[in-house]
């Protein structure tokens, strides 16, 4: 997949070469199972109408600029974002910035701009319920009129159902929900693959290596979604440098403020203890695979009550992920 990060003429013609596109807007955050299915048919599309597929999005959620008092936490960094949107085969991603200058631009003007002078655009494919552009005033009905003076198609696709007998379809806000309830099974249906969490293993206080159980503390940027505090079998990746995985680990993960220790901690802390596994992960990559919940975080008497009810857990994530 070639990535362009300047949305001018020039740029795409280097990426792509000087041919027509079919495309698709969005901030993809997640690249989950309702966003293939739009790009899957992007794809199918430009090859059937000898084009390019190209997806639209941000180098940022627009709401972190727009709203961002009440901006979403983030299903994907932008690493995992790439990478997750280069497994769909799309062609080329167009990752346009987003400030507030570009917050500003009408919809019309967008469509002009990048869709046709940079990307000379045969075909739009979005979600029935799309929306874009200066205060959300886009929609299909708006590519449509615009279409007919600069000569492209525009396709809705009907949103894709969560499948649980639930009257609401896949979305970003939906895995966010389900995170939010620890239910990161119901999020990993949506996502068509784990919710995972990326992170660099910093020094804590070490208070599990000396009670037998070490583990990994893994310092998560501030903008990511985590799910709700509580304990969770996981597979924890360790990545090298270049973020290419190395090892995989099965791994029972504590998410939360370690009340029996802690009185009022600031903030939750995720703690990785890796099953079977001895050596030093400080200052290393890893990647937190959220798997099941096991239970909710609680306050223990002492030590010895903390250290039984962590053999149960370990003994739990070692079923849970066998």
């Amino acid at each position: 997949m070639k990535v362009v990060n300047t949305a001018t003429r020039e740029a795409v013609v280097a990426a792509l070469g000087d041919v027509r596109t079919v495309v698709t807007i969005g901030a993809y955050d997640g690249v989950h199972l309702g966003h293939r299915a739009v790009i899957d048919q992007v794809c199918d599309n430009a090859r059937l109408n000898g084009a390019r597929s190209v997806v639209v999005t941000f180098d940022r959620h627009p709401a972190s600029v727009v709203r961002p008092e009440s901006a979403p936490k983030l299903l994907t960094d932008a690493a995992q974002k790439m990478e997750l949107l280069a497994s769909t085969g799309v062609d080329a991603t167009l990752v346009v910035p987003f400030d507030v200058q570009q917050s500003a631009e009408s919809p019309s003007d967008f469509v002009r701009r990048v869709l046709v002078e940079a990307l000379r655009v045969r075909g739009v494919i979005v979600g029935e319920d799309f929306h874009f552009g200066h205060k959300r005033g886009g929609n299909v009905a708006m590519l449509r009129d615009m279409s007919v003076s600069h000569d492209y198609a525009v396709v809705p696709v009907s949103l894709i159902a969560r499948g649980d007998g639930v009257d609401e379809p896949v979305s970003s806000t939906a895995i966010r929900r389900a995170l939010a309830g620890g239910d990161v099974r119901r999020a990993a249906a949506m996502l068509g693959r784990a919710h995972e969490i990326r992170g660099v293993v910093g020094r804590g206080d070490q208070r599990g290596r000396t009670i037998g159980f070490p583990t990994a503390n893994v310092m998560v940027d501030a903008s990511l979604c985590l799910p709700a505090d509580g304990v969770y079998a996981a597979r924890v990746s360790v990545a090298d440098e270049g973020g290419s995985v190395v090892s995989s680990h099965s791994a029972a993960v504590n998410l939360g403020r370690r009340p029996t220790f802690h009185e009022h901690a600031d903030q939750s802390l995720l703690e990785a203890h890796l099953l079977d596994f001895t050596g030093d992960l400080y200052g290393k990559h890893v990647r937190v695979a959220f798997h099941s919940f096991l239970r909710g975080e609680r306050k223990f008497s002492g030590v010895d009550e903390l250290r039984a009810q962590l053999q149960v857990d370990i003994a739990h994530a070692r079923a849970e992920l066998a």
